[in-house]
């Protein structure tokens, strides 16, 4: 593509050196641009591409976006506001719109983003559509297929629109469903993106460190339905306490479908309960009663399936279909996934403090009168470190024994977190409390504390495979490590 071409409907200041080069690419990180690139000169928190524009054209980049004009190099310069919202709109120009030719839904909120995203797909593909995912495991073309690795929850302008692009064209796939993270959305990663429909699970903290507040993170989030046109739908949980003020972000002729269980919604659960192998409910809609049974567990379980349903219902997907779709899945990787069972080991991904009541309250429904509910976990490095002790005293409060450890500490001191932690407890009882720093050896400990009638929470990391240190990222994965602890147990 002639670079004229794809900076036609491009607003941009001023055009530098302007000569009309081919441009085969799109890139962001010197290191990695190909001969015949643009590169794009984004301001990060600690570096700035237009720092390292010489190092891209000695890789090859035959032209800049630029903020700010870069002195003593020969290629044209394109000369924008922000190039960290525009790479958006070139990366839209360059692969021809991708998004306009599929049924694209966005799924956004703090906690089940991910499960959701599998049970549409699973829906979709129940009625006879195939459908791909794209979110915090990667991306994949069918529920059946591997994960392909994703950098981030949602990837880079560049990155989306290719595998946007090569979905449609390459694999003929009409349908993605996919996860939108705040992040994405204030950073404008999803700029271009067409959606048919959008869908927001909860809103709860996490992510201060980057949006400060629960407002900005609100309207970070409230960005996807925003940009709803007339003709797509938004399902919205009207149960979370910001459930009525997205329902407000909504336009004109979007379709609007609510769920929930304690407030009158078009999409509902009753009549709940649950075991140790899932939940049941009554689901109604339009004066309808369908029965449910789920091998998924928790009540986060039922929001997530109710904001499935109420998205197939938008697609005009028959609710019998839907549910025979979820009544058949077993979760989601590291989505309380149990790993064993005697004593009861479930991994969790829960890194908020939402998150972590959600899956304790869950796990207390399944634990034995004559057992104990164990929960190990920690927090991250380098992120809002208010909701620490938070987590502690939810930890505390809703669990028997807790260990606390490390999870991806990142650049601080993984004992400076701890003691974070700590200060959200009432006490320290060395009987209901353990501090262990080593993540392995936590969960080695349970060998000599869980019995064979205990349920215990693995929180923090799910299905992730790597903890980041301050120097290095080491493979680890919380259930592999649990396996081999109670290797031999009854699994």
């Amino acid at each position: 593509m002639k670079l004229d071409e794809l900076i036609e409907y491009l607003k941009y200041k001023d055009l530098i050196n302007f000569k009309n080069v081919e441009i085969s690419g799109i890139s962001y990180n010197s290191k990695t641009t190909k001969q015949g690139d643009i590169f794009v000169c984004l301001i990060g928190e600690h570096t700035d591409g237009h720092e390292y524009a010489q190092m891209a054209i000695d890789n090859g980049a035959v032209a800049l976006l630029v903020e700010r004009k870069v002195e003593d190099v020969n290629v044209p310069q394109v000369q924008v506001a922000s190039t960290k919202y525009q790479i958006a709109d070139i990366a839209d120009r360059f692969y021809s719109s991708p998004s306009k030719g599929i049924n694209l839904i966005g799924i956004t909120g703090t906690n089940g983003k991910t499960t959701v995203t599998h049970l549409i797909q699973k829906i979709l593909e129940e009625n006879n559509q195939k459908c791909a995912l794209i979110g915090t495991l990667g991306y994949k073309l069918s529920s059946t297929s591997e994960y392909r690795n994703a950098k981030h929850t949602t990837p880079q302008a560049p990155e989306l629109q290719a595998t946007l692009r090569m979905i449609k064209d390459i694999e003929k796939i009409d349908n993605v469903v996919m996860e939108v993270s705040s992040h994405a959305l204030e950073q404008n990663r999803v700029g271009g993106c067409r959606f048919n429909g959008a869908v927001f699970t909860n809103l709860t903290q996490d992510h201060l460190d980057y949006h400060i507040t629960m407002e900005n993170y609100f309207k970070a989030k409230a960005l996807l339905f925003q940009r709803l046109e007339e003709g797509n739908f938004a399902i919205i949980n009207i149960d979370d306490e910001y459930g009525e003020r997205f329902l407000n972000e909504v336009p004109e002729g979007v379709l609007k479908l609510t769920y929930g269980v304690k407030n009158s919604a078009d999409v509902m659960a009753k009549n709940i309960s649950f075991s140790p192998n899932g939940a049941e409910f009554t689901l109604t809609y339009k004066n309808e009663e369908y029965s449910v049974n789920l091998h998924m567990n928790g009540m986060f379980s039922v929001y997530n399936v109710l904001a499935a349903i109420a998205s197939s219902v938008a697609m005009g997907i028959d609710i019998n279909i839907a549910l025979n779709a979820l009544q058949n899945v077993h979760g989601v990787a590291g989505r309380f996934e149990v790993v064993n069972k005697k004593p009861l080991v479930i991994v969790d991904y829960a890194h908020t403090p939402d998150g972590l009541e959600n899956v304790l309250k869950t796990a207390r429904e399944i634990t034995p009168s004559n057992g104990k509910l164990i929960c190990v976990f920690g927090c991250g490095g380098d992120r809002d470190a208010t909701k620490r002790p938070k987590m502690g005293a939810i930890a505390q409060q809703l669990s028997d024994r807790i260990i606390i450890t490390s999870d991806n500490p990142r650049s601080e001191n993984p004992q400076q977190i701890i003691t974070d932690i700590i200060a959200g407890l009432k006490s320290v009882d060395p009987e209901t409390v353990t501090v262990e720093p080593d993540r392995k050896e936590a969960i080695g400990l349970l060998k000599t504390i869980a019995s064979n009638n205990d349920v215990v929470i693995i929180a923090g990391k799910g299905h992730e495979d790597y903890q980041i240190l301050k120097d290095k990222t080491i493979h680890f994965d919380d259930r592999e490590e649990a396996r081999k602890v109670f290797a031999g147990s009854v699994i």
